[in-house]
């Protein structure tokens, strides 16, 4: 008897600080809401027939409330699923290497780009195709976070997915076995008979993407580049300071987007090391994120012309906010804006020369090296650079 006098007392310790810091942050008014919270979890705690411990309670409260957002961008991580996107954004996770998102009009899982040599990109899964299982487990109404966790695991293990692509009669079971996904950044060189062209491939961007990208330029510029592809194609984003600092190597100065949040738009500005030089920039629909900020501040600045596809259009920004546990919550904070001051959220951004790559030829831009003879995009991109 003791023990639980003990415990309650715990626990109205710990209610009473957050009725304190509710009513601190957010004004009187919210009163009735804390010790609304409170009461529901000490019914809950002592009065349901079946027990639940308290901090599952206080789990299914911190997801319920992230929830009532109805943003699908947003969710409570716990410890396991936060250390999965910390290890996602530092550079390797084990997994099959796909970047999901939730489509708004079916609330299904989305794809929205495979990971170039991963082994979703090597089973054909591609942009837009809607993942309908996971195992046993149907992904309707399942959270982004869920649904990664259930996908990444342990290297050598699989994972069964249902998957349906736009124009299938019906969906396919792909089995795929999860490997070390070291999350690729930048691979470069100069284009087979165009000794003055550059080609850059961007697969997403990390903590590592900058420092390879200027890497990368620095040698192409040794062997004798003058011009540059630049290819965001199936891109599907990463990191915004990232992007921010990609963007610099060719926009000497003014910003490179805009942040808004509930109270203020903000500038964030070039960092002031560029080298501009001739540059177009390749995108499609899984072009996404981190990746539409670079390729609309190249267009909204001139310092390079777009060719292929309208973006995805993800104009929505993330923050991480830590916890006590080892747990996060990450929630939609920011939207972005172009220099231009455009809003791309649900838009997308669409290329100054608009050229579509033939269906038979998508996922070769993902398994091949660049060449003109099946890609229209890029061949497009020769002509714009090598015109007088």
């Amino acid at each position: 008897m003791r023990r639980i006098w003990q415990q309650i007392k715990n626990l109205l310790l710990t209610f009473c600080v957050l009725v304190t810091l509710t009513v601190g942050v957010l004004g009187a008014t919210h009163y009735k809401e804390a010790e609304l919270l409170l009461r529901t979890f000490l019914v809950l705690r002592y009065h349901a027939l079946e027990p639940v411990k308290g901090d599952k309670l206080i789990e299914g409260a911190l997801k319920g409330m992230v929830e009532a957002l109805g943003d699908p961008y947003s969710a409570y991580l716990d410890s396991n699923t936060y250390r999965h996107l910390q290890e996602s954004v530092s550079g390797s996770y084990g997994g099959v290497g796909l970047l999901i998102t939730i489509d708004e009009k079916d609330k299904r899982l989305m794809v929205i780009s495979p990971f170039k040599g991963t082994p979703a990109h090597r089973a054909g899964i591609k942009s837009r195709d809607y993942i309908l299982m996971i195992d046993d487990r149907d992904t309707a109404g399942m959270d982004l976070e869920t649904a990664a966790k259930l996908m990444q695991g342990e290297p050598g293990t699989q994972v069964e997915l249902l998957v349906l692509s736009e124009g299938d009669p019906a969906p396919r079971r792909i089995k795929l076995t999860r490997e070390v996904i070291k999350v690729p950044t930048v691979e470069g060189r100069l284009l087979p008979g165009y000794p003055d062209v550059g080609y850059i491939n961007i697969t997403m961007f990390n903590e590592q993407t900058p420092k390879d990208l200027g890497n990368t330029l620095e040698v192409l510029r040794q062997q004798g580049m003058k011009k540059l592809v630049l290819d965001l194609r199936n891109n599907p984003g990463g990191a915004l300071s990232a992007a921010v600092d990609v963007a610099s190597y060719f926009i000497p100065q003014g910003p490179i987007v805009y942040i808004a949040d509930q109270k203020r738009l903000e500038p964030l500005l070039a960092r002031g090391y560029a080298r501009p030089l001739p540059l177009v920039v390749l995108v499609n629909r899984g072009t996404a994120s981190a990746a539409e900020i670079v390729a609309g501040a190249l267009q909204d600045t001139g310092k390079g012309v777009l060719v292929g596809e309208p973006t995805f259009g993800k104009g929505v920004v993330q923050t991480v906010f830590p916890l006590p546990g080892d747990s996060a919550v990450k929630i939609t904070t920011h939207k972005y804006l172009t220099p231009g001051k455009r809003d791309i959220n649900k838009k997308g951004i669409i290329p100054d020369h608009l050229v579509e790559l033939d269906p038979q030829w998508e996922q070769e831009v993902l398994l091949r090296a660049p060449d003109i003879s099946w890609d229209s995009q890029l061949k497009k991109a020769l002509e714009i650079l090598n015109s007088p």
